[in-house]
């Protein structure tokens, strides 16, 4: 499994001043800790495997060095203790694991057990020692309680309606960090599948004019609902900037598995604020249908077919019921929203041996039928990021067999005003 970790700090202007926050995002790997792949390539209505032919038949753990990315901007000599770190984790869960094995069939049976995946799950958090937990994908949230409550964290969680058991969980220190408001979203009420997202609005215990608001969200898996995809994105930003103009236009930081890749035009509409659903297919709003394995060499460190994302010339067909879902409203194609976001990793700039044309991570998703991107740390106005932890290379990634699991770390400090 990969780990990002990114540093952020508020800017300031010499016009209007205001508190600087400083993000640190650390993305730790650790190829015996599963976690979910959510992605599947289906072509022609069948799951399309993928022999890698690095693969050997005994599981070897290849040696993964990671490196700190400084950002160009240097930290303040004003920093002060009110930084707090931040988790995103996208856990795969044990229906899953057992349910979609054939995703992971380069990995150990034994390292799929819940038993021995909780353990590590656990370990590895409470070795990065974050502030707050977003976790994807939990189907044993009592397991983890109890671990948890004993490193002195407090959580909640919101399951998934419908027939499925997993659902999205939020930790934080109890100690550090209180919780003012929460909220959860259930999509199905808007017409929206069965997926869930978490909304909480933090205050520093010991700081208490330090607030933000803190979002998880694992969405849609099926790559060919990207109006649905999109519908949930949208809700989710809505409801957050909701929260943060009702205590005080408070930052956001939002964490989860978008099941959209950077090269999509989902990720366009949340790195723009905007986008005109008409000029792309519907089936192909994620990018999720670009990123098979089958595109990396075992030589190449880049995409053999980079994804390439144009505005068209031209414009595709979509229902009144698809439009209405996707946007919000069935008499406008272009769907909007009101936080200035930025994506951690695509800030502070990394090498081309792990990065893309964007700046992002190559890969943190990676199994049979998947390799790329879908798992981000999005950030609001006034932090700016201070450094990241690399991600791996493809070359090591393949060597692995798999990257069933995606963690991200995200360190916000914030700048006391003088």
């Amino acid at each position: 499994m990969a780990c990002k970790a990114l540093s952020l700090s508020s800017s300031s202007s010499s016009h209007a001043p205001f508190p600087t926050k400083t993000l640190r995002l650390r993305r730790t790997l650790r190829s015996d800790c599963l976690s979910k792949t959510s992605f599947s390539l289906y072509v022609n209505n069948r799951i399309d495997r993928w022999y890698n032919p690095d693969r050997r038949r005994s599981f070897i753990h290849p040696k993964i060095v990671r490196r700190w990315i400084q950002s160009d901007s240097p930290p303040s000599p004003y920093d002060s203790q009110e930084r707090f770190t931040v988790v995103s984790h996208n856990i795969l869960a044990d229906r899953n694991a057992s349910k979609h094995r054939g995703f992971y069939s380069n990995v150990p049976s034994e390292y799929m057990n819940w038993d021995y995946r909780k353990r590590v799950i656990c370990e590895e958090l409470i070795g990065l020692d974050p502030d707050i937990i977003c976790l994807q994908e939990v189907d044993k949230y009592y397991d983890l309680l109890i671990t948890m409550e004993k490193e002195g964290y407090a959580g909640t969680y919101k399951r998934r309606t419908g027939d499925t058991v997993d659902g999205c969980a939020m930790f934080w220190k109890s100690d550090v960090f209180k919780l003012l408001e929460g909220e959860s979203i259930k999509f199905k009420e808007f017409g929206l599948r069965d997926n869930v997202a978490q909304l909480s609005v933090f205050e520093m215990c010991k700081a208490d004019s330090r607030r933000i608001v803190v979002g998880n969200i694992h969405v849609l898996f099926n790559q060919n609902q990207g109006d649905i995809k999109l519908g949930q994105i949208r809700l989710l930003l809505s409801r957050a900037h909701t929260l943060s103009e009702k205590w005080g236009t408070i930052p956001v930081v939002l964490a989860g598995d978008f099941n959209s890749t950077p090269q999509s035009a989902v990720y366009k509409f949340l790195s723009s604020s905007e986008l005109n659903i008409t000029l792309y297919d519907r089936r192909d709003l994620s990018g999720q249908r670009s990123c098979h394995p089958a595109q990396f060499s075992s030589t190449e460190r880049q995409i053999s077919k980079p994804c390439i994302l144009m505005d068209r010339c031209f414009e595709y067909c979509w229902t009144d019921e698809e439009v209405k879902t996707a946007t919000g409203d069935s008499s406008s194609t272009v769907v909007e929203h009101s936080l200035k976001l930025s994506s951690s990793y695509a800030t502070v700039k990394g090498s081309t041996i792990s990065r893309d044309s964007l700046g992002e991570p190559l890969a943190t998703s990676y199994h049979s039928s998947f390799l790329g991107t879908v798992d981000y740390l999005w950030y609001s106005d006034n932090l700016v990021p201070t450094r990241v932890l690399d991600t791996p290379s493809i070359d090591i990634l393949r060597k692995t067999g798999g990257l069933p699991t995606k963690v991200q770390m995200l360190l916000i400090i914030f700048r006391q005003l003088y």
